[in-house]
């Protein structure tokens, strides 16, 4: 695939994500697979409502000395593109509405059409502790991936991971999820206000 027209595409999917507030100033990645063994991911200097040809890098599979400008996420992409075949794009996100319901419970099960429909019931990942998040995470989100045979992993109190052969595939999917986790949280706040009315 051409690689300006994939930088483009990142880049636009990138701006629309921020707008959303599914990405933060410098929180989240997100890289597309450019041919075996590479793959474009976002420096760790990213803005991203801003990705321009310095915010991207190519890395290959191998570590060099790129890997250090990338970002912190890169080892976790790296994986999954060479454990999983079906994956052309991944992101890492942090919408807030799905991270916030990820706090209280175990499952989202959507109450709303599209949710149901698209996602249907998705199970909440609990990393247990933060300390050595990062050191587990290469390994334990792919095999997530892997073992659920699913392409969405909600991670509670961290963020969630996509992948997807189709860029506005996986970007549709997180736009759902977020809605539906959102639909939930005030559906939940109304039920308390009419058991204290």
């Amino acid at each position: 695939m051409n690689k300006d027209h994939l930088k483009k595409k990142l880049s636009s999917l990138s701006l629309s994500m921020f707008r959303k507030d599914f990405f933060g100033i410098y929180h989240g990645s997100l890289s597309a697979k450019t041919e075996s063994g590479r793959f474009l991911i976002n420096t760790k200097e990213a803005v991203f409502d801003d990705l321009d040809e310095n915010s991207l890098i190519e890395l290959y599979f191998k570590k060099d000395y790129r890997w250090h400008q990338a970002s912190i996420d890169a080892d976790i992409h790296q994986n999954i593109y060479s454990k999983i075949s079906d994956a052309k794009f991944i992101c890492f996100s942090m919408p807030q509405f799905t991270t916030a319901y990820s706090l209280y419970h175990n499952v989202i099960s959507p109450k709303d059409y599209f949710g149901h429909k698209v996602l249907g019931n998705i199970e909440i990942y609990d990393p247990k502790q933060f300390d050595d998040w990062y050191d587990r995470a290469r390994s334990e989100i792919p095999y997530y991936f892997q073992t659920n045979k699913t392409n969405i992993m909600i991670i509670r109190g961290y963020g969630v991971y996509a992948y997807n052969r189709d860029v506005h595939e996986m970007a549709k999917k997180l736009a759902i999820l977020e809605k539906s986790c959102r639909l939930l949280m005030l559906d939940t706040n109304n039920s308390i206000d009419l058991e204290l009315n």
